[in-house]
């Protein structure tokens, strides 16, 4: 995925050439954006190969609601709605953390790595939520085609390069168009982020966020995967609360 959007970045990059804000604190904002992308997305699909993405990704999408804190702590204001939201958010994530109570009840089947695929998939919420700051920090800063080239180059190196020269990297045919969709996914989606955080980090951050709700909906209709009523309650308490935090903070 990251040797897709390289192929895709590296050209744009390229053609902006050499820009004149690369400096100290640019080259600090975009090891933050691009490690902690890449760190994100290992610790997140770890999560994803053990549990549900129905459970998985409500709690990643707080990456949001982290950045927005993250963003507030840097001097961007906050409501006293928005905090509210993002109270609810937690209380969520508590609710979505507690563990099936029955081995019959709906999603046991992940019963016991329940606690380990919560614990990562809020670590990689962390992770992702420093990256969202970094980005918009650098974007700032850079040129767009440079900050999403950021994280291709340093996952292409750390990840790719290493499993190429290993003789590792391989690429099943039916994993092919999934990886190409996931690497111009994830460039467009990041170019879009840059151009929305120009005006509030917090509100583009959070508004980001709502892929969860799509991924909870594919889930169901994809892989017809079923969680617990408290698991079931809390996902949604997290979704209603960053669409709530997104309105508050516009």
């Amino acid at each position: 995925m990251m040797l897709v959007g390289l192929v895709i970045c590296a050209p744009l990059a390229a053609a902006d050439g050499v820009p004149a804000g690369l400096h100290g604190t640019a080259w600090a904002w975009l090891a933050l954006a691009g490690g902690g992308n890449v760190a994100g997305l290992m610790v997140a699909y770890v999560a994803l190969r053990q549990g549900q993405v129905a459970l998985v990704l409500p709690l990643v999408s707080t990456e949001g609601a982290i950045a927005a804190v993250i963003a507030v702590v840097a001097g961007e204001s906050l409501s006293s709605a928005a905090a509210a939201a993002l109270l609810l958010a937690t209380v969520g994530v508590c609710l979505a953390s507690i563990r099936p109570a029955a081995p019959d009840e709906p999603g046991a089947s992940h019963h016991e790595n329940h606690f380990t695929v919560v614990a990562l998939a809020l670590c990689a919420a962390l992770l992702f939520g420093a990256s969202l700051y970094g980005t918009a920090r650098a974007a700032a800063e850079l040129p767009s085609a440079w900050v999403v080239l950021s994280a291709r180059v340093i996952g292409s190196v750390v990840l790719a390069l290493p499993l190429m020269l290993s003789g590792r990297l391989r690429l099943p045919r039916p994993a092919v168009p999934l990886v190409v969709a996931s690497g111009v996914g994830e460039v467009v989606g990041f170019f879009s982020y840059n151009l929305g955080s120009q005006h509030s980090i917090a509100i583009t951050a959070v508004l980001g966020s709502q892929f969860s709700t799509f991924g909870v909906i594919g889930s169901y209709v994809l892989f017809g995967e079923r969680l617990g009523r408290i698991q079931l309650f809390g996902v949604c308490t997290v979704i209603v609360a960053v669409s709530l935090l997104s309105l508050a903070t516009a």
